[in-house]
């Protein structure tokens, strides 16, 4: 039966952005990962703002359990007070006094204008105004949170198609399994009934062993017995099945599941000695390996 998609399954690729604007101030925060075993941190960060750095971090990581994270933050100040123009007197008083002196020494016209002295950009000195910390603090932590949720809520949904497409293949393996456990006692038949043939042929009319073709028999199904194999395999895909009605990180214990379910699967190959058999392992251990490259994005 297919198992049932939970929401709470978080791909470890996502993005989600947020901006927020309040007397003046603009915050733009973006969030985006890549796949990463750990969680790794970074940002980008005005060194105005580096203070809020820790901050943004440790808002990461509660809501976040692996992958590789940047997280880009912009401050912008648009108020009026935001840039003021200081006036630099000593220099503005220097700089007259040198056009006047100027213009006495070589009998220059005195036309010192307004205009002229505001070419001069040495006599200003620009000043930013300093943000409230805790009203910027506040604000940014407020963008970051609501970037998280937004880059949450894509992860949620890449992580909702990552359920469907390894649920689909886990559930196609058990197809698969279900046919190698049909077909196993079928190869048992087969074998006696070729050893008996062949005996036939060496013996001609004479009188068949009975008990030792049982044991030529029940030798050969011992060792082509992959019914506990079958059993653990399908275990394993339970176990994975079952996580993800779990969600969280899950990451690790899929990963370590499917490495079991490979390791099952290369046991029945190598014992059923059936050619049916044999290319159904084959396309088993293809559907495997793409659950563990699907697995591999799931945090």
């Amino acid at each position: 039966m297919p198992w049932e998609l939970m929401l709470t399954v978080y791909s470890m690729t996502g993005f989600g952005r947020s901006k927020t604007t309040q007397d003046g101030l603009e915050i733009l925060v973006e969030i985006r990962s890549v796949n990463h075993r750990y969680f790794e941190y970074s940002s980008r960060i005005a060194r105005p703002f580096q203070f809020l750095d820790e901050k943004i971090k440790q808002l990461c990581k509660q809501k976040i359990t692996r992958g590789k994270i940047e997280v880009g933050v912009s401050v912008a100040d648009n108020s009026e007070n935001a840039v003021t123009l200081e006036l630099n007197e000593a220099y503005a008083n220097a700089y007259i006094k040198a056009l006047e002196n100027l213009s006495k020494k070589y009998k220059l016209k005195n036309d010192l204008k307004l205009s002229t002295l505001a070419r001069n950009s040495d006599l200003f000195t620009v000043k930013k105004a300093e943000a409230d910390e805790e009203v910027l603090t506040e604000l940014v932590c407020r963008t970051v949170n609501a970037a998280l949720d937004n880059f949450n809520s894509m992860r949620a949904a890449e992580g909702e198609k990552l359920v469907a497409d390894v649920t689909s293949r886990a559930n196609l393996i058990l197809e698969m399994v279900a046919s190698v456990e049909e077909r196993s006692p079928k190869t048992v038949n087969e074998y006696r009934e070729r050893l008996e043939n062949k005996i036939k042929e060496l013996l001609g009319d004479a009188n068949i062993d009975e008990q030792r073709l049982l044991t030529e028999t029940a030798i050969f199904a011992d060792k082509i017995a992959v019914a506990e194999e079958t059993v653990r395999l399908k275990s394993h895909i339970s176990a994975l099945l079952s996580l993800f009605e779990t969600g969280g990180d899950i990451g690790k214990k899929l990963d370590f599941i499917v490495q079991e379910m490979n390791r099952e699967t290369n046991t029945i190959g190598s014992k059923a000695q059936d050619i049916e058999i044999g290319k159904t392992v084959v396309d088993m251990k293809s559907e495997i390996e793409k659950i563990r490259e699907q697995i591999q994005n799931i945090e």
